[in-house]
């Protein structure tokens, strides 16, 4: 039992490196880091495309997070 909650968590942090990794990317990458390669897009993603990314990055993390919650058998009550 133990052992499963381990793998759970690590899982669960996993996911949220990778979606932290996702938003950084399109947040300060694509707004900061690429700006001049993008053009005019590059302010966009700056100031709105970044916002959208996370909004989406919250769509993918409950959809990750109920399918890891079925396959170790979580759920709400």
């Amino acid at each position: 039992m133990e052992k499963d909650v381990k793998k759970y968590w690590r899982t669960n942090i996993r996911y949220i490196l990778m979606l932290l990794t996702v938003w950084f990317l399109a947040s300060y990458g694509a707004g900061i880091m690429f700006k001049d390669a993008l053009g005019t897009w590059g302010f966009w993603f700056a100031q709105q495309g970044s916002i959208y990314v996370f909004v989406v990055l919250i769509f993918v993390y409950v959809v990750l997070l109920n399918r890891l919650d079925k396959k170790y058998d979580i759920d709400e009550k």
